[in-house]
Formats: structure tokens, C-alpha cells, sequence
């Protein structure tokens, strides 16, 4: 979460866009990472990112990350829960664009 915060600021004094979009930036940027390390931690059967943990990262914003992840990096497509609960977030952040639009 830490480096979420910190691609967010970043952006945020280097970019004019809104602040909501360079969140899900900086998290999505996070979570389509975690989502490859937790993949490459699989196949090489050693210590996992427990699911809460990615789950929480969709959540918290990075729903366009964890859509890569799962896409690109082929995780947890097998997984119903996790199809169901990235459309979760993906609705509530795009339903909370449009609640806070100018």
C-alpha cells in the first residue's frame, strides 16, 4: 500500500489529472504486480500474497491492475470469487467517477 501511496503522490505533483484517477492509477500499477509475484510465487510453490490481501488491493482502487493481473499474468481466472468480486469494485469505482463528476 505504501508504494500505491507513493506512485499516487508523485503523480499527482507531476500530472494535472483528477486526483480519483491518479488513484487508481497508482493502484492498479501496485496490484498488476502483486498479482505477477503472487504467480511466480505459485509456480515455484513457496509463500503466497494471501488472497485477502489482493482482493483488498482491487478494492482499495486497483481494479484496472487487478483485471491485467488476472488477464495478462493468467491468475486466479479459475477462481469464480475473484471474477465476481473484480466487477464488484470495478462498478463501485466507476459508480463513484460518476457520483463525484463535476
Amino acid at each position: 500500500m505504501g508504494l500505491s501511496i507513493a506512485v499516487c503522490i508523485g503523480l499527482l505533483l507531476l500530472l494535472p489529472w483528477s486526483w480519483l484517477f491518479i488513484w487508481w492509477i497508482g493502484f492498479s500499477i501496485t496490484t498488476f504486480f502483486i498479482y505477477g509475484f503472487d504467480k511466480m510465487q505459485a509456480r515455484r510453490q513457496q509463500s503466497r500474497v494471501p488472497e485477502k490481501v489482493l482482493l483488498s488491493l482491487v478494492f482499495a482502487g486497483g481494479f484496472i491492475g487487478g483485471w491485467g493481473g488476472m488477464l495478462i499474468w493468467r491468475h486466479k481466472t479459475r477462481h469464480q470469487s475473484f471474477w465476481i468480486l473484480t466487477t464488484l469494485a470495478t462498478v463501485l469505482h466507476l459508480g463513484l467517477a460518476w457520483w463525484l463528476r463535476p
